[in-house]
């Protein structure tokens, strides 16, 4: 990825204090969205990332995580898998529940979505504390194999890539706080 993407991505993200709670700086990647050549560039900078790669489909973590997810998959030229949260989608499901600060939560995929043993890269807008993408992992890892994680942000004083290796040491994100 050039420096230059770099920069227009970081030059283009708002910053939102306080949001969703007080002493949070949420990192809010919907400006990008209105900028056509950047959303292109960033997906092209995505799929170079892992086009080397074996990968059989891609997994786009709600919501964010669909923005991008599925222009990856499209570069890719694979199918795009919906990770939603849990009573949203209408056929039968795979679920995982997973731990949150304060509580839990469950997110799943359609099961005829997750192809037996293909190679399924996630992805989602953030890399915060790894908890969402360990989750979206062990709801894959169900049927198929983790073939890597893929965002646009990680937040690396939060350290969700340690967690995320333990699963696949192939994680790319496009830029880093």
């Amino acid at each position: 990825m050039s420096k230059e993407l770099e920069i227009n991505i970081k030059n283009s993200i708002r910053d939102v204090p306080d949001f969703p709670k007080k002493g949070i700086l949420f990192k809010d990647i919907t400006p990008i969205l209105l900028d056509s050549q950047l959303t292109n560039n960033i997906a092209q900078a995505l799929a170079d990332a892992h086009k080397h790669k074996k990968i059989d489909a891609v997994a786009g973590i709600e919501s964010r995580g669909y923005l991008f997810g599925v222009l990856l998959a499209q570069k890719l030229e694979v199918p795009f898998i919906l990770i939603r949260k849990a009573g949203k989608l209408p056929a039968k499901t795979l679920q995982q529940s997973y731990k949150l600060e304060y509580g839990s939560a469950t997110i799943e995929v359609h099961e005829d979505a997750v192809k037996e043993n293909s190679n399924v890269l996630i992805h989602d807008d953030l890399l915060a504390t790894g908890g969402t993408a360990e989750a979206a992992a062990f709801l894959v890892q169900q049927k198929a194999n983790v073939a890597g994680f893929s965002f646009v942000i990680s937040l690396s004083f939060l350290n969700g890539v340690e967690s995320l290796q333990k699963i696949t040491p192939n994680i790319t994100s496009l830029i880093t706080y």
